[in-house]
């Protein structure tokens, strides 16, 4: 009976971090600038990024590579097509 209680109450504290929120994002590339690079940047200025265009994008769940994707528009919006998640292993490493 004690190992159905504690297995009832893993489920429900997991059930509750179903519903926590995350922050997602999506990187399309990256650049180092020097500071001067960085002041003189203004209306028009160009960032060349470090990836090729058509290269897959990193999606992020808290700052956190998780999965790359593919940049597509739906609906006239910016979309992302997730192409391949990282394995579990990957994900948990990149915690730190």
């Amino acid at each position: 009976m004690a190992d159905e209680t504690t297995s009832s109450s893993a489920e429900q504290s997991f059930d509750l971090l179903l519903d926590v929120p995350l922050k997602v994002s999506v990187e399309l590339g990256g650049t180092k600038l020097r500071i001067q690079e960085l002041l003189d940047l203004g209306q028009g200025s160009i960032l060349e990024l470090d990836r090729m265009a058509g290269e897959p994008v990193d999606i992020l769940v808290n700052g956190r590579a998780i999965a790359l994707g593919e940049v597509v528009v739906v609906n006239e919006r910016y979309a992302v097509r997730v192409v391949s998640v990282h394995s579990a292993a990957e994900r948990v490493e990149s915690l730190g």
